[in-house]
């Protein structure tokens, strides 16, 4: 058991964070080169001033017209996705780890925030399974994977907030959280969750197009 523990807390640390880290320059590099295939005419119109444009619009809560039609899912889409990376970044016990096998480091939220954005993404994904089942719109595109990476997500959070107040076998939990982080970061390049890279290259592709050839907001 110790052996695999030291696994999982060592080399199989260091295998997920490289599929992540390459297999999102591999679809980055895959994008590419099939744009400069079959639509190579899209370079001609990028505009890094209209991508910004586009991307910091949509970063703003309720600025985008679409988002005004429907605020309770954009309200909980935005503060999910801003618990989703402040919870595990800025946590006390992360950034330690980190601070020991980098050097380095930075202030760390408080255990009781830390513990209340924790809990926020968890109720978040409860709300989108649920709105997955209620909303027929919505219900008619999901599938069993859509769950299924739903749960993904979850269980990170689930099992650290249990493993941080020891609720339940602490070391069984501590070795759920730590494989199911790991199997999050070698999912996400092939999954849906790569749109943490597609979404802003379809909204610089977006601004670009209406900003250079609409002459119009695309918010």
């Amino acid at each position: 058991m110790n052996a695999f523990i030291n696994f999982i807390m060592g080399p199989m640390v260091w295998i997920s964070a490289l599929v992540f880290l390459f297999g999102l320059v591999f679809k980055l590099v895959k994008i590419i080169l099939e744009i400069r295939e079959k639509e190579n005419f899209i370079f001609s119109y990028m505009s890094l001033k209209y991508s910004l444009r586009s991307i910091g619009a949509w970063l703003i809560p309720f600025y985008p017209e679409s988002t005004k039609l429907h605020p309770v899912f954009w309200g909980i889409s935005y503060l999910f996705h801003v618990f989703l990376f402040a919870a595990p970044l800025f946590l006390a016990s992360h950034i330690i780890l980190l601070d020991q096998a980098f050097q380095i480091s930075w202030p760390a939220l408080p255990d009781g925030v830390a513990d209340i954005f924790t809990l926020l993404v968890i109720l978040a994904l409860v709300f989108f399974g649920v709105r997955r089942v209620v909303v027929p719109e919505v219900k008619f595109l999901t599938s069993a994977m859509d769950y299924i990476l739903l749960i993904l997500v979850m269980l990170p959070f689930l099992t650290g907030f249990l493993a941080y107040h020891q609720i339940f076998l602490y070391k069984w939990i501590m070795i759920a959280h730590i494989l199911s982080g790991e199997l999050l970061l070698i999912v996400i390049p092939f999954s849906r969750f790569s749109h943490m890279l597609t979404a802003p290259l379809t909204r610089a592709y977006t601004g670009s197009e209406f900003g250079n050839v609409r002459h119009a907001r695309d918010w």
